[in-house]
Formats: C-alpha cells, structure tokens, sequence
C-alpha cells in the first residue's frame, strides 16, 4: 500500500501480534486510529474486534475497503475517512492504535476527554517517555501533567525502526493508558488545563510570572489577580517543572 501523508507502516508480524495481544478484544468495540496498511487492523479482526478505524488517506481508506471488504460486509469492520483530532467519533469500548506522530498529543488529549476503559497506543519513543515523567522533575510537562491527571500509564515496549515501513529515524514505543478520577479534585476541568498550558507555555518562569504573562490570553486578569494573592509564596517563586500535581488543582481551584 502507498499513502499520501507521510506514515510509516506497521509491517513486523511478532510486533503486530504483541500489541493485539496487550488486551483481550473478542466481542468489544476497538477504535483504531491510523490503520495504515490494515496490518493491525487484520491482527484485531483475527481476535474477534468490532473494529473502527479512522483514518485520514482517502487513497488508503479506498484500499483498506477492497482489501476488508468481506469484514465490512458483515459488519466487523467500518472505515471512515476523517482527521481524528477533529471527526466525529462513534462509541467504542476501547482504542489500539498507532497513532500519527505528529498529532499524538492532540488526539490522546481527546481521547482522554471522550473516555474509554483501556488505550494501547503507539507512540514515538521520546514522547512515550514525557508522558510518564514524574512532577516535580525536569523531564516533567504539560504532556506529563496533563495525562497522569487523569489516567495512569504503564509501558509495555520499544521497537526499533525496523518494524516499519519506510523505517523512522526514531524509536517507537507502546503503552497501555487507564482513565482514571484525578487523585486530587479538580473544580473546572477546562481551567485547569488553561492553568497547566498557561504555566508550561513559560516554564523557565516562575509561576508568578506565568501567570501574569497568561492573564487576558489564556487566564481571565481578575482571576489572575486572585490567584496570585492567595498563593504562599513558595509556589509562587518556583517554575512550572517543579511543581507538584496536587499544586496545579490547588492553582486551578482558587475560586
């Protein structure tokens, strides 16, 4: 199979059958994003997946129909066409993907707004490893904060270039990502996100100066102006990495 947009196709049979494998599929609904050449997607119908995928190639989608059209038939499989930051997205009980590269960060962000029981997703290595970066260290951002708020993330494996075509000049990784309610409450789940984008849109700042950078853009200035009276000190002098995630429901929080 050829594609427009520039992908890199899942094509090792052992790795193609440890990511079906991550979770049991028989009779649930499986979102699959980025189907590519269908490799997975035949690896998911072989273990009885009601499978949806969605993927962006119209070129692709016409040949993912002749190649499944059998599965489409009886209804096993649906292709739909569509960019999945922004299509409508159909119920489904869980989501095995290899994700798009260049838009992993939107679409997990989404997919975590839509629900789902269980992920397993397909990442580039290095930002497999930003999403489990613990808070209050360096290596921690607004990927990090984001998706260990609201799920918990275990990684499961790497593979090398080699197990795609056109090989990638980077390593790709595999996790599995469990919803999940935030261990500390969140009062407004919408400033809470503007609150951690504002923050590590500057994170060499300090938090201070974050926010004050953020009022009328990102942050309203009267909640700004509130926010910075009743924080001690102690938050407000350190930088956006060095903070906590119990810190950011506390900043987002203040009424």
């Amino acid at each position: 199979m050829k594609a427009l947009h520039d992908q890199h196709f899942l094509i090792d049979p052992q790795a193609i059958n440890r990511i079906a494998d991550l979770e049991d599929v028989q009779g649930k609904r499986v979102l699959e994003i980025g189907p590519g050449n269908g490799a997975l997607t035949r690896a998911l119908l072989d273990r009885g997946a009601i499978v949806h995928a969605i993927e962006l190639d119209s070129i692709l989608c016409e040949q993912l129909a002749d190649l499944f059209s059998e599965e489409i038939a009886r209804g096993q499989l649906t292709v739909q066409q569509g960019d999945a930051i922004r299509c409508e997205i159909p119920p489904f009980d869980l989501t095995v993907s290899n994700l798009p590269y260049s838009a992993s960060s939107k679409i997990t962000f989404r997919l975590l707004d839509i629900g789902f029981s269980v992920a397993v997703l397909m990442y580039q290595s290095e930002f497999a490893e930003r999403m489990v970066a613990r808070a209050g260290t360096k290596e921690c951002g607004r990927l990090s904060i984001m998706v260990q708020t609201y799920a918990a993330v275990q990684q499961c494996f790497r593979l090398p270039p080699n197990c795609f075509s056109p090989r990638p000049q980077v390593h790709s990784a595999v996790v599995k990502i469990f919803p999940r309610e935030p261990i500390f409450p969140i009062n407004d789940r919408r400033l809470y996100a503007n609150v951690v984008r504002a923050l590590f849109s500057h994170r060499r700042k300090t938090v201070r100066n974050c926010l004050k950078g953020s009022a009328g853009s990102m942050l309203a200035p009267d909640w700004v102006e509130r926010v910075l009276a009743a924080l001690p000190d102690e938050i407000l002098k350190s930088r956006p990495e060095a903070l906590y995630l119990e810190d950011f429901a506390t900043i987002a929080n203040i009424p």
